[in-house]
């Protein structure tokens, strides 16, 4: 099953069920106007929801409309919870090294997390606004789920039975600001401004066998200013699975349904200690900071740029067929005017 939320006159956006190929979808306001609602009341509307799609996708269902993507606000346009974890640990060790720093054994058994701000987020073919480029503009691909209600303490195992939605990500990092926050010892908050989401979410039995133990097994391919710049697979060399994480926020609260809980940057070794290049024949990057780490090991200091005003990223993830699973996050990076 398929789900988005559309741009309205509310907050929340219009809750809409998308036909498997994106190009249908239909309004079913009469069983969950909301996202939101949808989810606090899962047993009972989502398999009204999934008898919708059904007829979607075999047209026999009536009010149907062509779906468009550049209408879409995040498919929950805010939420209760969304925390995002470091599950790709070669991300952090590249990290870690090109600033000469040795990596804890613990991050390869206790996953970082960090609780980041869920009242704003922006749509997916929204602009990305900016103050300055010296803020050091990058974009991150994730891949991020959607829980239902999941009890304080529960296991990895319980934890992945309350996964209801699977989506991918933007979270927009200010690279320039994360030292001098960190340096504080109290973690991201300017540095991490308004994450984008993909116009569609998807239940994991939607991803049939691209969907094992909890990770999502597809590239997820990036293109900056129109550019192949990545195309790692999400599910290699993820140390810490869905699962894994959902229950690491929930070790000493519950979450409420709708959190969201977010997989880090998606980082493939690609056979090499920390990976190449698109441009070197590899399989790239989900950051411009990764391919900057690189630089820096290899050659001294970084000679990629972070992102500019007018710069453009899209990122998607393509099934076997080479069709859009979740539609696109296409954004566009501008200088913040105030409105």
């Amino acid at each position: 099953m398929k789900l988005a939320s559309l741009k309205n006159n509310s907050r929340d956006g219009q809750l809409v069920v998308v036909s498997r190929d994106l190009t249908k979808a239909v309004a079913v306001a009469h069983i969950a106007g909301t996202m939101q609602y949808a989810l606090d009341h899962w047993s009972v509307v989502a398999p009204q929801l999934a008898e919708v799609y059904q007829g979607l996708n075999h047209g026999t269902v009536q009010g149907e409309f062509a779906f468009d993507q550049t209408v879409c606000e995040s498919p929950l346009p805010r939420a209760y919870q969304w925390a995002d974890g470091s599950a790709y640990v070669n991300h952090v060790e590249l990290v870690r090294r090109a600033r000469n720093s040795e990596m804890p054994p613990s991050f390869w058994t206790d996953p970082l997390m960090y609780q980041g701000g869920s009242d704003d987020f922006i749509g997916p073919r929204d602009q990305i606004d900016v103050v300055s480029e010296d803020y050091g503009i990058d974009f991150e691909g994730e891949v991020a789920v959607i829980t239902g209600d999941v009890a304080m303490a529960s296991t990895p195992e319980q934890a992945r039975q309350q996964i209801r939605l699977v989506m991918l990500v933007n979270d927009v990092s200010l690279r320039g600001l994360i030292p001098n926050e960190l340096a504080k010892g109290f973690g991201f908050f300017q540095s991490k401004p308004a994450s984008a989401f993909s116009p569609v979410a998807v239940t994991p039995e939607e991803l049939g066998a691209d969907w094992q133990d909890a990770k999502l097994h597809l590239p997820l391919v990036s293109h900056l200013n129109g550019k192949l710049f990545g195309k790692p697979n999400a599910g290699v060399d993820m140390t810490f699975d869905f699962g894994q994480l959902v229950a690491h926020a929930a070790k000493t609260r519950n979450l409420g349904a709708g959190a969201i809980i977010g997989s880090g940057t998606v980082s493939n070794k690609q056979g090499t200690d920390y990976g190449t290049s698109i441009d070197e024949g590899g399989l790239g990057y989900s950051c411009i900071a990764e391919i900057r780490m690189i630089e820096t090991i290899r050659d001294g200091a970084p000679k990629t740029s972070f992102m500019k005003f007018g710069d453009r990223i899209r990122l998607e993830v393509l099934d076997g067929q080479g069709q859009s699973i979740f539609g696109a996050i296409d954004q566009q990076v501008v200088q913040y005017q105030p409105r």
